[in-house]
């Protein structure tokens, strides 16, 4: 389902969250991301975690706004290590979104929010489809 977790061998911390593709799916997300951090040892006042946690719920809700309809579920796979931090929201709408580039930029909204503030903090954003089927995810890291 989703592509690139064998892409991340050397974060030893993982967690995979399955949930309804619903309004409530983004406090969730943003409240397990928060409480699986601190129990990796990840301060949230790290000045990497608060743009990376806005950018967490920007994905989901964009999942839950524009997805939901061909996807009922979204998945959210967390993963760090000592000086990274990646997370990623997959859907199985065939929609890929730029993230970069000018129609990014004149489509303005969240997807231009998430590549700037990533981009602001060092990190990346990268688009993924699915090696099976039409999903895609969208795969975010943080430097720590």
């Amino acid at each position: 389902m989703m592509t690139g977790l064998a892409a991340l061998p050397t974060l030893p911390h993982r967690l995979v969250l399955t949930l309804p593709a619903k309004g409530h799916a983004v406090r969730t997300a943003r409240e397990t991301a928060e409480q699986i951090l601190v129990q990796w040892g990840i301060g949230l006042r790290h000045p990497h975690i608060g743009p990376a946690l806005l950018v967490l719920a920007e994905l989901v809700t964009n999942s839950v706004r524009h997805a939901a309809e061909l996807s009922p579920t979204i998945t959210v796979l967390l993963a760090a290590g000592p000086d990274t931090l990646a997370f990623a929201v997959h859907d199985k709408h065939p929609l890929r979104p730029e993230l970069y580039g000018s129609r990014a930029k004149a489509s303005g909204g969240g997807l231009a929010t998430v590549t700037e503030l990533i981009t602001d903090v060092g990190g990346t954003a990268v688009v993924r489809g699915d090696a099976k089927g039409p999903g895609k995810s969208i795969w975010i890291t943080v430097p720590l």
